[in-house]
């Protein structure tokens, strides 16, 4: 991996964390305004409030619009993120109050007032951009009071909302929006309607400091009483991990103290018994497993997502997806990934040729499909869904045209130059013992030893010890829920990493104990198998956790989550792996093989 340390991607990688790092320093730096000042104030997106991906441009509804429609020039990471601002219908000048001012009268078609009591009845909700501030705020209401029957539930829409803005001197610190319940529009008849919508302004002065002003958004995470949760989750991980390492290192060291005292003796008394477990298989444990091209493209792809995952924690520690920084995680990710790929075309190739392949070519094009081909099949899918729905979710043909050309430009050639360096790397495999030319015959095994088995007993603990951040971080990516505290997310991950290390050794050991040598395939399986049990906790989470609804946010849940497990039983399948090597070879290395 020397190869890479001075390579142009990590120069670039480099500077892109510098920049979103002095990013959020020199924020502060902008923002200010005189009184009278206009202060930029952009309407973004509506939708169903449980149904998170399915958000439409703001004027899809028949909202008051201005005379002159302005779209404002996004980043990457806000497209990806479903973020589509336009010039808002409301003027709120800093440091102006206006009460009850009108933004239009407007005679409702029979046909708009049915397409807002369907919003209404779906709980829509709108969002805008205040000076950079979200605003959040419903569109209309139900009346279920004192009505049994659904048919008899009256549907309001409001028609006048109340801006409660703070500033401090020359800046902005907060802004809420208020829907005035008083004032409303019938929509429950099929009938046209007038509606004459308005807005009212109220300043208030605040000793708040600019610098403080994302804290309120962050707050809502570090309560006490949610942090007493994450806490006692990473207490309970805490527990499974040490109790799982103590039992595992108690039972592994004894075991293995016995094998070593039993095959380290003198040779005569060697030869009056037959060698059992795992010594007796010394000649095949090295034996290189079958598919060897997309083991070794597994292992390269798995490593790249692990290298990302960590990029990711370091970015977020430092403060750079402070909240509602509209699309930095996803600029992030595209740009961290395709500067990254390097990494699976060295680790793959490397590994590859180290497995005596003679096909290098073909194992780096199957390293760079092995992830990024699934995914660009998911989005193919969902971005017609959302193409259908024509919901914000569907990005622009410019924007697929500036992904494709990251990963023809950057991230294919850093893959070949990867695969180039792995290949001229001959490094050879460290094998302490020599295989033999044919395989010994594994014994019939109980049908716990098979690989289903194994691979759910090795999924649950690393699962067990994540399960209660599992819920936070989906109520913060599939719902509203705000998620800052990244510290004890780090932690966490690192517990995931121990657990599934350790249980995937212990697993490899009995594996081995019980004279089965095909140990190479079965460790990355059960390394990754935490992924298939998350996948299975996305099916709890939707059903009972959630009040997701519908084809599209249904399609979007499950198949952006599959992705996302998939990722990680690459990433998770490759620490399983590496773990098992380092303990294989250790153990070998320990006795004499002849």
């Amino acid at each position: 991996m020397r190869n890479f340390g001075n390579s142009p991607a990590f120069v670039i990688l480099g500077v892109f964390i510098l920049s979103c790092v002095s990013h959020v320093r020199s924020d502060a730096s902008d923002h200010r305004y005189k009184e009278g000042d206009p202060v930029p104030l952009y309407a973004n997106k509506v939708g169903p409030f449980h149904n998170p991906s399915e958000t439409y441009r703001y004027f899809d509804l028949p909202f008051c619009s201005p005379d002159h429609v302005k779209e404002k020039k996004e980043a990457l990471g806000e497209v990806l993120n479903g973020d589509r601002l336009v010039s808002a219908p409301y003027k709120l000048n800093f440091k102006e109050e206006k009460d009850s001012s009108v933004v239009c009268k407007k005679k409702l078609s029979k046909d708009e007032v049915v397409f807002f009591r369907k919003a209404v009845e779906k709980d829509y909700y709108f969002q805008m951009y205040y000076d950079d501030l979200p605003i959040w705020g419903f569109i209309g209401k139900v009346d279920k009071e004192g009505k049994a029957d659904p048919s008899e539930y009256k549907y309001y829409l409001y028609k006048h909302i109340q801006f409660d803005v703070l500033y401090n001197k020359d800046r902005v610190i907060e802004i809420s929006a208020r829907m005035d319940p008083h004032l409303l529009v019938d929509l429950t008849e099929d009938k046209e309607v007038d509606a004459e919508f308005m807005y009212t302004v109220k300043w208030k002065e605040t000793d708040t400091p600019f610098e403080k002003r994302m804290e309120r958004y962050s707050m809502s995470s570090s309560l006490p009483h949610h942090l007493e949760i994450h806490w006692f989750s990473i207490i309970n991980s805490c527990v499974t991990v040490l109790l799982l390492t103590g039992f595992l290192a108690t039972i592994l060291m004894r075991v293995l103290k016995n094998d070593f005292i039993k095959y380290g003796q003198d040779e005569e008394a060697a030869d009056d018994q037959e060698e059992t477990g795992w010594k007796y298989i010394h000649g095949d444990v090295f034996r290189f497993p079958k598919y060897k091209s997309l083991f070794a493209a597994a292992l390269g792809s798995g490593t790249q997502l692990f290298t990302l995952t960590v990029f990711i924690f370091m970015l977020a520690l430092v403060g750079v997806f402070y909240p509602y920084n509209r699309g930095a995680l996803f600029t992030a990710l595209v740009v961290i990934y395709a500067l990254t790929s390097g990494i699976a075309g060295y680790v793959a190739t490397s590994f590859y040729c180290q497995l005596e392949g003679t096909n290098w070519v073909r194992n780096l094009l199957l390293t760079g499909c092995l992830f990024c081909g699934p995914l660009f099949l998911t989005f193919c899918f969902l971005n017609t869904v959302a193409i259908a729905y024509s919901a914000t979710a569907a990005l622009p043909f410019g924007t697929i045209v500036v992904i494709v050309l990251i990963w023809t430009l950057v991230t294919s050639p850093l893959l070949v130059l990867g695969g180039i360096a792995g290949k001229n790397s001959r490094a050879e495999f460290q094998a302490p013992c020599r295989t033999t030319k044919y395989p010994r015959e594994i014994p019939p095994l109980p049908w716990y030893r098979s690989a289903i088995p194994q691979m759910a007993m090795a999924g649950f603990l690393p699962f067990s010890a994540i399960y209660i951040e599992l819920y936070y971080i989906f109520a913060s990516v599939w719902g509203h829920r705000i998620y800052t505290i990244y510290s004890i997310l780090f932690i966490v991950f690192i517990i995931l990493l121990i657990v599934t290390a350790f249980i995937t050794v212990a697993l490899t050991y009995f594996q081995l104990a019980a004279e089965d040598h095909e140990w190479w395939w079965r460790s990355f399986l059960c390394g990754g198998s935490t992924g298939l049990f998350i996948y299975a906790y996305c099916l709890y989470y939707y059903y009972a956790r959630s009040d997701m609804s519908g084809f599209m946010q249904t399609s979007f849940f499950f198949g952006y989550m599959a992705c996302i497990c998939y990722g990680f039983f690459l990433m998770l399948g490759t620490v399983g792996f590496r773990a098992s090597l380092f303990f294989v070879r250790h153990i070998y290395r320990s006795i004499k093989c002849e």
